[in-house]
């Protein structure tokens, strides 16, 4: 697939078929992930790929936290406030949502339903932490950040689709424990849920909206 094809198809997948991903194609998507920049060549990221029996056990710990709404306590905390023009796009984006999958936002028990999906992985073969040195900070989360659009991007190209889940990594005390890391050595940057989409699944129409360039762009000439 040509690039620019790729960039603008990739889209945030939560609804995906039982079809597992061969292991010589996600070799080859952690492959090309690698090929990424990083500062002073650190390459800190560390990786975890977990399928079959072993994906199960874990999204039936996650869920059952998740059920049960066990505290979070995030490795990389999110925002506590976000500035305006970032806070109206957030609920938008959540708005627009709902309407697709016909729920009103006061359907308390149905937004509760669709956040648990986030904790079975929306059905994926294949999830991915994504972890770095407990030490590290600011940079190398950065890092794997553009190791991170590098593999979704290179899933995409072999027709893997992918849903980036901040919300798992809540439970990073818990996910470590499971993969048996000691607490504090290392910090769980993000989970990605991988696999092939259902595209018979009302949750994948959706298609969340993106600013064009004039609205964050200044030039300088």
């Amino acid at each position: 697939m040509e690039i620019l094809e790729c960039i603008k198809t990739r889209r945030s997948v939560r609804a995906f078929t039982s079809r597992c991903i061969p292991k010589n194609i996600m070799k080859k998507i952690l492959q090309a992930a690698s090929n990424c920049p990083s500062y002073t060549n650190t390459q800190p990221w560390e990786v975890m790929v977990v399928s079959g029996k072993k994906k199960d056990e874990l999204r039936e710990m996650l869920a059952n936290l998740a059920e049960e709404k066990a505290p979070t306590k995030a490795d990389i905390p999110k925002s506590k406030e976000w500035p305006a023009a970032l806070e109206e796009r957030a609920r938008e984006h959540g708005a627009r949502r709902l309407n697709t999958l016909g729920m009103a936002r006061d359907d308390a028990a149905g937004r509760e339903r669709l956040g648990l999906m986030n904790f079975e992985f929306y059905g994926a073969p294949c999830a991915v932490f994504l972890f770095i040195d407990g030490s590290l900070g600011e940079w190398s989360i950065y890092d794997v950040g553009l190791f991170t659009q590098n593999l979704i991007l290179a899933a995409h190209s072999f027709g893997v689709e992918s849903c980036l889940q901040a919300s798992v990594a809540g439970y990073a005390k818990e996910i470590k424990a499971f993969f048996g890391i000691k607490e504090n050595s290392k910090k769980l940057v993000i989970c990605i849920s991988m696999g092939y989409a259902d595209d018979k699944a009302i949750l994948n129409t959706y298609k969340s909206s993106k600013q064009k360039p004039d609205a964050f762009t200044r030039w300088f000439d």
